[in-house]
């Protein structure tokens, strides 16, 4: 995003042409900045341990045209879900291009799991006999909980340590494996989730060192080869000004040293390297266009817009910082002001203090950035506020990739019994 002649700009297309064009709330992404993030993060480690893949982890932007750009550069696809599985075969891959990481499985998740041919990745070993009973994956991986975890976006989501729902005790990790074994599996991997939104690059090596030392002592005592071992995604953004970007080159060169000393500490044979980053890929590269409907001056002046927190709901459930910019107006003086979107519920009033320019009036663009991770892919319908358009800019060009939603789409599926339709 650049501001040019006061005038906000997201690639070369000014805002103020894709929301006439468009409308209003309405996801952008930036195309070229994903592209610039991958192969940045590629680059980083690919260079210090060259069997290294990166697979996306889809459920932060769900969109199928984002998908592919990262398909394209290279990323397997990480799926959270049998939908997801099906959104990467739409995107063009499967098998061991896929990676599988539910959690809770249903038997109905476990069969079409199996038949799809992707790596399992089981997050508890009481998994494994519902497993069994269906069939065989073909390479079967564990989520490990190393005992530790990290967050620089709140406790909700630290995906490790004894607070969090996921992944194997570090204590079961073995018998895991061996049962595994017994039942007559033969490929296997490795994986974990280290936290969320992590920038400090240090926290990377020393969390790859809990989960090598756990790997390790259980690929040694049951001669395993392990193919690959996954370390999870957590490469954190800054969302806000004053924070430090993550020295990605440092972290890169650290876990690589951490990962081949623990491989040869073990006598593993050295495994493929993966991670599965998406907010690193997305987060900085999607933002939210706005229009403010009304201004009202109560015991606060409150500046309503129609980005409501169905539209992008991460400050709500999380707390978490977005800046928000005003198109035209960025030059202007300053006030507290607060924001909210057009939801019948208090929680809606999700800014309720911002420096934003006292000259803003009704009928103008925000920009919120750094929402193309858990933005579009957590909104959702409600009071009749129906889901945005997306849009996908590379330099001076757009295309719609996911059409504004209607009325008729918020009661497709809806069926209303005959003895209660008015004669």
């Amino acid at each position: 995003m650049k501001i040019k002649d006061n005038k906000i700009h997201i690639g070369k297309v000014a805002v103020s042409d894709l929301a006439e064009e468009y409308g209003t709330p309405l996801y952008v992404y930036d195309e070229e900045k994903i592209r610039d993030n991958y192969r940045r993060a590629f680059n980083a480690f690919s260079k210090h341990y060259p069997d290294f893949r990166f697979f996306y982890a889809v459920k932060a932007c769900n969109n199928p045209a984002i998908a592919s750009i990262l398909v394209s550069e290279g990323a397997g696809i990480d799926a959270a879900s049998v939908n997801e599985i099906l959104l990467a075969k739409q995107v063009g891959l499967g098998g061991e291009d896929v990676m599988f990481s539910g959690n809770f499985l249903s038997d109905e998740d476990i069969k079409k799991g199996l038949d799809s041919g992707v790596i399992f990745n089981l997050d508890d070993i009481s998994l494994l006999p519902r497993v069994l009973k269906f069939g065989k994956p073909e390479i079967l991986s564990f989520r490990v909980n190393p005992g530790y975890g990290r967050s620089n976006v709140g406790e909700f989501v630290t995906n490790a340590g004894p607070n969090a729902k996921f992944g194997v005790h570090p204590d079961q990790v073995t018998q895991a494996y061996k049962l595994a074994k017994e039942a007559g599996i033969k490929r296997f991997g490795a994986h974990m989730m280290p936290g969320s939104c992590i920038t400090d690059a240090d926290y990377f090596p020393f969390v790859t060192g809990l989960l090598m030392d756990i790997i390790g002592k259980t690929g040694k005592e049951l001669g395993i080869k392990f193919e690959f071992i996954d370390l999870g995604g957590g490469l954190g953004i800054p969302y806000r000004g004053d924070e430090e970007h993550l020295d990605l080159e440092d972290a890169a060169r650290k876990v690589a040293e951490v990962f081949k000393a623990k491989t040869a500490e073990y006598g593993l044979h050295p495994p493929r390297l993966m991670m599965e980053p998406a907010r690193y890929f997305v987060g900085n590269a999607g933002y939210v266009i706005g229009k403010v409907h009304s201004i009202k001056s109560s015991y606060k002046k409150i500046i309503g817009t129609d980005v409501g927190m169905n539209t992008l709901c991460r400050p709500v459930m999380y707390g978490s910082y977005h800046h928000i910019f005003v198109d035209g107006k960025e030059n202007d003086s300053r006030e507290k002001l607060a924001l909210c979107g057009q939801l019948c519920e208090n929680t809606d009033y999700w800014v309720k203090e911002r420096d934003l320019p006292s000259t803003i009036a009704e009928g103008d663009l925000i920009v919120i950035e750094n929402a193309g991770a858990y933005g579009f892919a957590m909104s959702y319908q409600y009071n009749g506020r129906l889901r945005p358009a997306e849009v996908l800019v590379k330099k001076s060009k757009h295309w719609l990739i996911r059409k504004r939603e209607t009325y008729k789409d918020m009661v497709a599926n809806t069926k209303v019994p005959r003895r209660l339709k008015k004669k």
